[in-house]
């Protein structure tokens, strides 16, 4: 009898045990695997029980949360959506997250572990903790002035604060409204099906996600090549360009649209944009001279973040010499989103030194604790301090007697290029039209802002498309708007 307990005893301890081990194994090398179950809806009740953390602008919140009183309580809100569309993205109950809310939702959903006290301890008791906030870079007045310019219009506009690489504005239309996504009722699926299947594509973010041929608007990058590696010593000197310009090793046989281009120097070809010019230095620099000066700026670089992923802006590693010059005059493989023009102008404006460019300046908890003062990244020397003098002379030159006239401001030194880029099979697309630049107050030693405007209108009349007529005039008004920041900023600054 003794014996037939203790064999009892032990199945029984062998069945506690076998229990305890496969508790333990669903609760700790099991437990991402249920939490991400789309079974499992414990996750997706938690989440949503409590308010979101905010998006700032300028100190004022453009997201919100409502309570729906359903059983995923509360429902993200937007305030001036279409406006801010392009920097905050959505935060739907059906379909996830886009651009900021995706790029900090553990800070906005209350997940992050920096918004606990003790982050491993706390974990377990409190998994959503309330959300923080997010602060950008933005500048309301800058973002409206790209919106009212771009408006009716496909296209995109970044503007940058050249020294420190914060972004000022991000604007990309057509937009839409994220308050239609936020819920999870059939008017959610709804407005996903006619959003995602819109032919103007409203929810693509032209401004970072969409990657362009840049036309002559690369020719500053070319200059700098040319400068850098001393194919032009004197930006006043005739270059000995041919017009036509016959590209290396073919019989074709390269044009300009503009009279004056035959043996004109830089600084004439520059403002008169000659493609057989800029394709003749980018030939003699070489596929490797080209290359290393446009990575220099940013491009082929596949790790930009601002948080949001900025899709990769590409120059060719592996070219011949005639494809080499036409990539030069941002043809061919060439391709460069806003972002990065506005990156490339910011680099000018700043004795030839990029600063990373970013969207969040801080990131607080709950109670307004910084948990976060921003990125520190270091920034580089994209061409040498007399190169960047030598392509402000040139871009000043452009607004004042050549395409850019519609970007000057009055009391302000403006610095721009134009650009047509065509597109499409043999070329025969709608040309987008590029106008990048900088401003700097008069009685300023730094520059307010650098801006890179594209215009993509399958509705103009072709003849109609050109930078200066159709993208300037919209930086101008970012310009101003930047400038008069700038100018209450030092203001304020010269009254303490």
């Amino acid at each position: 009898m003794t014996r037939c307990i203790r064999q009892i005893a032990a199945i029984c301890a062998l069945l506690l045990l076998a229990l305890l081990v496969n508790a333990a194994r669903v609760q700790v090398w099991e437990a991402g695997a249920y939490s991400a179950n789309p079974a499992n809806r414990r996750a997706a009740l938690a989440r949503y029980a409590q308010p979101r953390g905010a998006v700032l602008v300028a100190g004022r919140p453009v997201t919100g949360s409502r309570d729906s009183g359903g059983r995923l309580r509360y429902e993200r809100t937007y305030t001036d959506g279409p406006l801010y569309a392009p920097v905050t993205g959505y935060s739907s109950q059906l379909y996830g997250t886009s651009l900021l809310e995706r790029a900090e939702d553990g800070i906005l959903a209350g997940t992050d572990d920096r918004l606990a006290t003790f982050p491993w301890g706390d974990r377990p008791a409190h998994g959503h903790r309330p959300g923080g906030s997010v602060a950008t870079s933005i500048d309301p007045a800058m973002q409206r002035a790209a919106f009212r310019g771009l408006a009716g219009k496909k296209g995109a506009v970044a503007a940058i604060e050249p020294r420190t690489g914060r972004i000022l504005a991000l604007a990309s239309t057509p937009s839409y409204d994220p308050n239609s996504l936020s819920g999870n009722g059939t008017s959610v699926s709804d407005a996903w099906r006619r959003l995602s299947g819109a032919a103007r594509r409203p929810m693509l973010n032209r401004a970072i996600r969409k990657a362009y041929p840049p036309g002559s608007v690369f020719k500053v990058v070319t200059a700098a090549a040319a400068l850098e590696n001393r194919r032009v010593t004197d930006i006043d000197a005739p270059t000995d360009t041919p017009d036509p310009y016959t590209l290396p090793g073919t019989v074709t046989r390269l044009g300009n649209s503009a009279k004056g281009c035959h043996n004109a120097s830089l600084k004439d070809a520059f403002r008169l944009s000659c493609n057989t010019v800029f394709a003749r230095l980018g030939a003699r620099v070489g596929l490797y001279g080209m290359a290393e000066a446009a990575e220099r700026f940013g491009f082929n670089d596949r790790r930009l973040r601002i948080p949001s992923p900025v899709a990769p802006s590409t120059f060719g590693t592996q070219m011949d010499a005639s494809q080499v010059a036409l990539s030069a005059i941002g043809q061919f493989d060439t391709t460069a989103t806003p972002l990065q023009m506005a990156m490339v102008a910011a680099a000018v404006a700043n004795g030839g030194i990029l600063t990373p460019p970013y969207l969040v300046d801080e990131v607080t908890n709950a109670r307004g604790t910084t948990l976060d003062a921003g990125p520190q990244r270091p920034a580089r020397q994209a061409m040498g301090p007399s190169v960047a003098a030598q392509l402000q002379e040139m871009m000043v030159d452009v607004v004042e007697h050549g395409s850019g006239k519609q970007a000057a401001i009055k009391g302000a030194t403006v610095g721009g290029k134009t650009g047509t880029a065509q597109h499409g099979p043999r070329n025969e697309g709608v040309p987008y039209a590029w106008f990048i630049s900088w401003a700097r107050a008069k009685d300023s030693s730094e520059p307010a802002v650098a801006v890179a405007v594209v215009v993509e209108d399958a509705a103009a009349d072709r003849s109609d498309i050109s930078g200066g007529s159709v993208a300037a005039p919209i930086a101008h008004e970012v310009m101003a708007a930047a400038l008069r920041h700038d100018a209450r900023a030092r203001a304020g600054a010269g009254s303490q």
